[in-house]
């Protein structure tokens, strides 16, 4: 994996540098999302809908926005959602988020089937092969699917199994996601709905992250 560190090294360098191309994305990656897209989005689909997606849909370097609730960065995204639901103070909803989104996985890069988890300086990575995906009820009725992904190398000291959640049902490249990891089997993991650390792109700055999540 020497090599496939050395490139993510250096891509990390290259999106520092080229981060103001970004500048003026403004909460759009890629084409639009068709009205079904959208549905799918807030949790409303059918079954039938739900189509396999490789992991080259998570392809590129991602940020942790723990960072940024720790920060207070975040904290325009959950006054707004506090704007939105009377039911939650501003302070619960931070702590729900906090949370959910702790990791201490800063970094994650992902490229030819290989995943990599930078947690300061140290790095584990491994190829991992799609072991499906399954479909999820939650408490509020809606649904989301989960695409399911696990590591059969038995020296890596990455995860053994991966989750992606980001809202999408069906193959297209991921704007943001939430990642659940574990090494005891997919079936506990897919139990797991109080962490799900979240990432964007690495290219993007902070306040760029910020208006990705308050026009989410």
């Amino acid at each position: 994996m020497a090599h496939s560190l050395g490139k993510l090294v250096l891509a990390l360098g290259t999106l520092v540098l080229s981060s103001q191309v970004f500048a003026h994305a403004h909460h759009s990656h890629g084409k639009p999302l068709t009205e079904a897209e959208q549905k799918a989005s807030e949790g409303i689909f059918s079954n039938e809908s739900v189509k396999e997606r490789s992991l080259t849909d998570w392809d590129g370097i991602w940020q942790s926005v723990y960072p940024l609730l720790q920060s207070g960065e975040l904290d325009p995204v959950f006054r707004k959602k506090a704007e939105k639901d009377t039911r939650k103070t501003f302070e619960e909803i931070k702590e729900y988020y906090r949370k959910g989104y702790a990791t201490d996985i800063d970094t994650i890069g992902i490229e030819n089937g290989v995943i990599e988890f930078h947690q300061g300086d140290k790095v584990s990575s491994c190829k991992y092969d799609s072991a499906g995906y399954k479909i999820l009820t939650y408490a509020s009725g809606n649904k989301g699917v989960r695409y399911l992904f696990e590591c059969k190398e038995p020296n890596s000291k990455a995860p053994k199994y991966v989750q992606f959640s980001d809202h999408t049902i069906a193959p297209r490249k991921s704007a943001h996601y939430h990642i659940f990891i574990g090494n005891r089997s997919q079936e506990a993991l897919l139990k797991e709905m109080e962490s799900w650390p979240t990432y964007y792109p690495y290219q993007l700055m902070n306040k760029q992250v910020v208006d990705e999540m308050l026009h989410h």
